[in-house]
């Protein structure tokens, strides 16, 4: 079968059947609380990695690595959150477009 087809047929197994959009769907990033979560994580992973860089690497060079760590937390998390208002935005708009048009969104 191919992907496509599975993707909307879902997988059969047994008596149960496993749409594969509903499984995509719990890697999605819906709120702020997720993403905040997911952002202590990134962090939390980070400064371990930082502070085995400055054990490794000792001087100034293990300190830089270790802020370069906390760096691309900064941007990624600040990437996570524009993302989802990003996303919120175009959604109101699009609701608000088709309110406009008499539609049902």
């Amino acid at each position: 079968m191919l992907a496509r087809e599975l993707q909307f047929q879902g997988i059969n197994r047994g008596d149960r059947t496993i749409s594969l959009t509903r499984v995509k769907r719990l890697f999605v990033i819906k709120t702020r609380f997720e993403a905040y979560l997911i952002i202590f994580a990134l962090a939390l992973g980070a400064m371990t990695r930082g502070a085995h860089y400055t054990v490794q690497y000792p001087g100034v060079g293990g300190y830089l690595l270790f802020a370069a760590t906390a760096g691309a937390v900064f941007l990624g998390g600040a990437k996570i959150l524009d993302a989802l208002r990003y996303e919120r935005e175009a959604r109101e708009a699009g609701a608000h477009t088709a309110e406009k048009a008499g539609l049902q969104p």
